[in-house]
């Protein structure tokens, strides 16, 4: 029982670090540092794999070349895609025109992507596979055991141990009077005798 305790104990710290970092990418997220996003096809294989997870970081519009990959919102689709810029333009009314082709694909995406923003998303972090994960962590048939297994590491984390005496508290030993004297008279005893 001390044993599945103290597996209950570190699961219950490694899952506090685990939404302490989940709180921070949801702070950076929500400020526009950054954008975790999940790739959904092979467009971009084999650089960027189906079921990664890459997170991007706006960069300046005007720094954008001819072979970068970028994360553009795609107006037919309602979705951001993740595809290598192969042709960038500033028109005359301040907009940047952006043409992108995903690695994998035999042709352009069709039409422009047209860019108001100063910034726009670059891809800068790579994670294999963990896009997968998340998805699948979010599907209620997996999210509705781990909570219900989670809490119930939580709640046997919290249960108190016999074996241990809560802090601020001490055990109260009763001790017999008569011993005590009995031990100072074994004491003067043994005190008399020596020469």
């Amino acid at each position: 029982m001390r044993t599945l305790r103290t597996a209950a104990d570190v699961l219950v710290w490694v899952l506090a670090v685990i939404g302490v970092l989940s709180l921070a990418v949801w702070g950076a997220t929500t400020l526009g540092v950054i954008k975790p996003l999940i790739v959904v096809s092979g467009s971009m294989e084999p650089e960027i794999m189906t079921g990664d997870l890459v997170v991007a970081t706006p960069v300046p519009i005007e720094e954008v070349e001819v072979g970068d990959v970028l994360s553009l919102h795609n107006d037919v689709s309602d979705r951001l895609v993740t595809h290598r810029v192969i042709e960038v333009a500033q028109h005359d009314d301040g907009s940047w025109h952006v043409r992108m082709q995903g690695d994998a694909n035999d042709s352009p995406d069709a039409g422009e992507y047209v860019v108001t923003d100063d910034t726009v998303l670059a891809p800068r972090w790579q994670f294999a596979g963990v896009g997968k994960a998340l998805t699948r962590l979010t599907d209620p048939s997996v999210a509705v055991p781990l909570l219900i297994g989670v809490a119930a590491i939580l709640a046997l984390s919290l249960m108190r141990r016999p074996d241990s005496v809560p802090a601020g508290r001490q055990q109260d030993v009763a001790r017999d009077p008569h011993d005590e004297d009995a031990a100072r008279d074994l004491v003067g005893a043994s005190s008399s005798r020596a020469p």
